[in-house]
């Protein structure tokens, strides 16, 4: 489908506009992506998630950085930003705060949100904008060839660190819940595919910042992270509660289920940190935490207004 005239400036769809898109208004080229590589399991995901919640094309954005993860815009017929390392997240913070009637979408590796980007990633937390953010965490730097990265396990061998990764690796989830005005924190996994979209459609849901870790196998360079995971359901918490997520046809796979309320951001912070069992579900939701696209927010002004305030300014630096 095209944009119809539109653009990222412009325009939006009339309130009584009466189209209805079909997942071949949102499917792009074919990706690219390693055979059995997660980003597929992710990508049918948002394009099942983008039908359901019928978000016009014109009207929804992806932003992305560098790194595997990050071609994600290239397989969407919606806009796509295709950014630098680790600057999705101010691409997609700009373009927000410009138009906060778009739907946007930003997609990171582990190594574009928690290394080069993390100072992006604390202040994004911060400002709470209303936008979905994956973090496609495969443990590893995949596009420049197996690389440590900052969630890479310890004693996890790669051709930076052959030996073994010499420190414990950063938890995304944690940090996450630990920065002021932390709004919506999730995490999921791409071999649970009912679980995966259940999270992104309650996350698309969410009017803030809504942060979803996506553990990603890398079949290439770190399958070995996620295999116990895989063969071993009891490994794996499935964290279920009304204002969360629940997916009933899990449980007979996934026996250990604990209800936690997301509105509990101390019982959040310690479920994170505990290393018993990796824990899918909705750790944390305050949909009452302000967003900076609303706080920040200026009546429309027209371009001879603009022009005037702009000279206003300048003039106040004149010598």
């Amino acid at each position: 489908m095209s944009s119809q005239g539109c653009s990222l400036l412009g325009c939006g769809v009339d309130d009584d506009d009466d189209r209805e898109f079909d997942l071949d208004d949102y499917e792009g080229s074919v990706a690219r992506w390693c055979r059995g590589c997660g980003d597929h399991a992710v990508l049918t995901a948002v394009e099942r998630l983008l039908t359901a919640a019928q978000l016009p094309p014109e009207d929804t954005l992806f932003v992305s950085g560098i790194g595997c993860a990050s071609r994600f815009p290239h397989y969407l017929k919606t806009y796509g930003f295709h950014g630098i390392h680790g600057r999705a997240l101010p691409v997609a913070t700009g373009a927000k705060m410009r138009r906060p009637d778009l739907h946007v979408f930003v997609v990171m590796g582990d190594g574009d949100c928690c290394s080069i980007g993390a100072g992006h990633w604390i202040h994004a937390i911060r400002y709470n904008m209303d936008m979905v953010v994956m973090l496609l965490d495969n443990g590893i730097y995949g596009l420049t060839k197996n690389q440590t990265s900052p969630t890479t396990p310890k004693a996890f061998p790669s051709n930076t660190q052959p030996r073994g990764s010499y420190l414990d690796p950063i938890d995304p989830m944690s940090a996450t819940l630990g920065v002021t005005n932390a709004s919506f924190v999730a995490q999921t996994a791409d071999w649970v595919p009912a679980h995966l979209y259940a999270t992104l459609e309650a996350a698309q849901a969410h009017r803030g910042f809504s942060f979803v870790r996506v553990l990603q196998r890398c079949p290439q360079f770190s399958a070995r992270i996620f295999e116990e995971l895989v063969r071993q359901p009891d490994r794996i918490e499935l964290l279920v509660h009304p204002d969360g997520v629940r997916v009933p046809a899990l449980e007979s796979i996934y026996k250990n289920v604990r209800e936690h309320d997301p509105s509990d951001l101390d019982a959040a912070r310690q479920l994170a940190a505990s290393g018993e069992r990796f824990r899918l579900g909705v750790l944390f939701h305050d949909p009452s935490k302000p967003r900076l696209e609303e706080t920040r927010q200026q009546r429309s002004l027209t371009a001879q207004q603009k022009i005037e305030r702009l000279n206003e300014e300048l003039d106040r630096y004149a010598v």
